[in-house]
């Protein structure tokens, strides 16, 4: 498996990144402000991130997806250390993320990464999606907030 960034003569891989949030408005506005990086084996796109810059010194892993075939692999492992690697790479001194109250493995899959537990933002989901979201049975409504230092 690759990671590399995407080209700015791609097209991004919409249907992999509203796998990580469902609103296209968010995902574009990323996508322009932010560096996406897509994992390829045997040229197909199988996963995806984006580093988007948030403060000083410090960037979030935002729409990291993987196809749901190709779940279970460690893809997501690789694209949370690469990305972790790239911000190390280009300065950041602290890097964040944030899942869904109801993304389970998720948030074991970054506490596994190095990242802690840094805050709830109370009814993220609510606030700011139109639809309601269901995950493994559980109402999404908060968004769990994590952080490491790269330092």
């Amino acid at each position: 498996m690759v990671i590399r960034p995407l080209s700015n003569n791609e097209s991004p891989p919409m249907p992999l990144l509203l796998l990580a949030d469902p609103s296209e408005q968010l995902v574009l506005d990323y996508i322009q402000r932010g560096q996406c990086f897509v994992a390829e084996t045997e040229g197909n796109i199988v996963g995806v991130y984006v580093l988007l810059p948030t403060r000083p010194k410090t960037a979030e892993i935002v729409n990291i997806a993987v196809m749901p075939e190709h779940q279970g692999k460690g893809i997501g492992k690789q694209l949370v250390q690469h990305a972790i690697e790239t911000a190390k790479q280009q300065g950041y001194q602290t890097i964040e993320i944030g899942t869904g109250n109801s993304s389970i493995g998720q948030l074991a899959l970054y506490q596994k990464c190095g990242f802690r537990i840094t805050g709830i933002d109370k009814d993220f989901f609510v606030r700011h999606y139109e639809e309601p979201i269901l995950e493994n049975g559980i109402p999404c409504r908060d968004m769990i907030r994590l952080a490491q230092d790269l330092s």
